[in-house]
């Protein structure tokens, strides 16, 4: 994969973090990159302050640095930043982070050596992978604190992951053939100052959320048909008067999902509850905020996050580094993945409930001696406050930082970790959807959709039908893991074509 500074997809992202796709640094990056190192050295060589590279940080800023301690300034601002709490981030998100600095660095924006562009790109290459703390920024300075623990080892200081066990990253770079990299002037700044964990975090859970709402649409169609319901709300006309984009995509969808249903055609009901008639306008207002998701990580991940910045020849201090668009983003993101479960969870409710399915009370072929599917619902509404309770914006939140010249922060990473837990529950939530609509096709005569059947069978194959009570817990996660790799999608498109 070429890097350029300016064509990063989150499609990049996902190759990169999750399949260990090799990246290589497009030609026409180190020309930037060394005329913006040029400025840099001209302007030290006559003296003038520049924040961060001869003088101290945040609030220490007015504090000039000496020239022969301007490296030593470098290697102490990565050394007192990497003070992260909490588990160790994943692989995969470490791996991002790691590409969206070396992305950004190559816009040549900077002021680093290429040296420093290069080692980015080597670590990702041989698979090095830093221990990096999950809990510590506040968004605005960058995500300092993720991304010194990265910077450390580039030094060779700091912890590391190697085969499952944390060493220091000195002994697995011996193992792996990296050399420790000596920071110069301005170079310890440009690392660690940018939103690039927060940001890392973004893309993958958007590129996962995309996934689970086509996941939600197959498991509200299984559940659509499992209750007798109609497939005339999905009509194109209803949603052209209408014409959210989103909308009409989910009508699209909806309505391929359910045709040559024999369940369908076998009634005609005027119309169903909202959790199945409003699919098109729920999803579809869904699918409105992930495109705006998106568009703001396109930009970001091909931006300038670090401070200052040098143009031409100048040496400018600005705010790139603060992350409010990513933590807005994160926040509307994080209240999506919670709407999925709400949806979801109502729709299994009516299917459990005898007086409003139609079917056996919780699904049990013997209710009473069997209590079937019934706290299936509970786990999903557990899940679903949960997720609701931490829905809440972090970036509403601000508390200032550096004696009062980091007075407005972001929050960011705060919606990035709450992120991570919101997504695994709402993954959880579609799982128990999908057992439970298997379930009550299973008491119907007629065929289901074509779609709603390949998506039955694939589930029937790992989950047996629940005809005495029986513990369910190892099947839900099984089923999550598939909804998460996108299995079952994948097994429903081959029937219906791409979802959209």
């Amino acid at each position: 994969m070429l890097i350029d500074g300016e064509n990063l997809t989150i499609e990049d992202v996902i190759k990169v973090a999750r399949r260990k796709e090799k990246v290589e640094i497009d030609k026409k990056v180190y020309e930037k990159v060394a005329e913006s190192r040029k400025t840099i050295e001209k302007i030290l060589e006559k003296g003038k302050p520049i924040y961060g590279v001869n003088t101290g940080f945040g609030e220490l800023a007015n504090v000039r640095i000496s020239s022969d301690k301007i490296e030593k300034l470098q290697e102490n601002l990565i050394r007192s930043h990497a003070c992260g709490v909490g588990e160790a981030l994943p692989e995969e998100i470490v791996r991002a982070i790691i590409l969206l600095r070396l992305n950004s660095l190559a816009k040549g924006f900077s002021g680093v050596r290429y040296e420093i562009i290069e080692k980015l790109a080597e670590i990702l290459n041989k698979n090095f992978y830093p221990y990096v703390p999950s809990q510590g920024s506040v968004g605005a300075s960058g995500d300092l604190v993720m991304l010194s623990h990265i910077a450390l080892c580039l030094i060779g200081e700091g912890k590391a992951i190697y085969n499952g066990k944390i060493m220091p990253s000195k002994k697995i770079f011996d193992v792996l053939g990296i050399k420790p990299i000596k920071l110069k002037a301005k170079e310890g700044l440009a690392l660690i100052n940018g939103s690039q964990f927060m940001t890392a975090i973004a893309c993958l859970s958007l590129y996962d959320a995309i996934n689970l709402i086509k996941n939600a649409q197959i498991a509200g169609v299984m559940s659509l048909e499992a209750l007798k319901g109609t497939d005339q709300a999905f009509r194109e006309e209803i949603s052209l008067a209408r014409p959210y984009k989103g909308q009409i995509k989910v009508s699209k969808n909806l309505w391929k999902l359910t045709r040559n249903s024999k369940i369908i055609l076998s009634h005609s009901r005027i119309q169903d509850a909202y959790s199945l008639r409003c699919m098109p306008q729920v999803f579809g207002a869904m699918y409105e905020a992930l495109d705006f998701i998106k568009k703001i990580l396109e930009i970001e991940i091909n931006s300038a996050t670090d401070n200052p910045l040098i143009f031409g020849n100048e040496v400018i201090s600005g705010g790139n580094f603060h992350g409010e668009p990513i933590a807005i983003a994160l926040d509307l993101l994080n209240i999506v993945l919670t709407k999925i479960c709400v949806f979801s969870e109502r729709r299994v409710a009516r299917l459990l409930d005898e007086k409003l399915s139609e079917l056996p009370a919780f699904l049990a072929k013997e209710p009473g001696i069997n209590s079937g599917l019934m706290i299936l619902q509970y786990v999903s509404a557990s899940l679903t406050s949960e997720n609701k309770s931490m829905a809440y914006p972090a970036s509403v939140d601000s508390i200032p930082t550096s004696a009062n010249q980091e007075d407005y922060q972001s929050m960011g990473s705060i919606a990035a970790n709450k992120s991570i837990k919101i997504l695994k529950n709402a993954e959880k939530v579609i799982a128990i959807e999908y057992i439970v609509a298997t379930q009550a096709l299973d008491f119907l005569d007629l065929e289901p959709s074509p779609a709603s059947k390949k998506a039955h069978d694939f589930i029937r194959k790992y989950v047996d039908k629940i005809d005495e009570d029986r513990a369910l817990y190892e099947e839900i996660e099984k089923i999550s893991k598939f909804v998460h790799d996108g299995s079952i999608l994948k097994e429903v498109e081959k029937v219906v074509g791409k979802l959209e």
